[in-house]
């Protein structure tokens, strides 16, 4: 697995601990103040956002030739918990079809409580895969 370079997103939410190889990734973030809705648990985005960046950074490693890049084209979360200050959040993604123009990726999110993971969440996006651009002919 390769550990890829964490910037954008992620990086402001602490998404951490992210492997990705062909077909299947992995990433943490423990919850902070800034994950939480103002119910005082983790918020439903902070956790689509980690889900879908380790299935992005799994699509990535993912691109078949001629690709060039993904854009998100649907997504769908389920959840059966949540989680609060101090929890670490692990996701698991993998990829269930690997096409040439587009991958779909399933992805559970869990935290560790008591020493046991327990599922909070389920998660799965649809990527349309891009081809790079072309030079647009320069005109005169």
């Amino acid at each position: 697995m390769t550990t890829p370079t964490t910037e954008g997103l992620p990086e402001l939410l602490d998404v951490d601990d992210i492997k990705a190889e062909p077909g299947s990734a992995v990433a943490t973030m423990v919850v902070h103040a800034k994950h939480l809705a103002p119910n005082g648990l983790v918020h439903a985005a902070s956790v689509v956002a980690l889900a879908d960046t380790a299935c992005g950074y799994g699509c990535l490693a993912s691109l078949p030739a001629g690709r060039s890049g993904f854009a998100t084209a649907d997504l769908t979360a389920h959840y059966v918990g949540s989680a609060q200050v101090g929890d670490t959040l692990t996701v698991i993604a993998t990829m269930r079809h690997g096409g040439s123009t587009t991958q779909l990726w399933d992805a559970t999110v869990s935290q560790l409580q008591h020493d046991e993971s327990c599922d909070i969440a389920t998660f799965r996006c649809l990527q349309i895969l891009l081809s790079p651009k072309t030079p647009s002919p320069t005109q005169h």
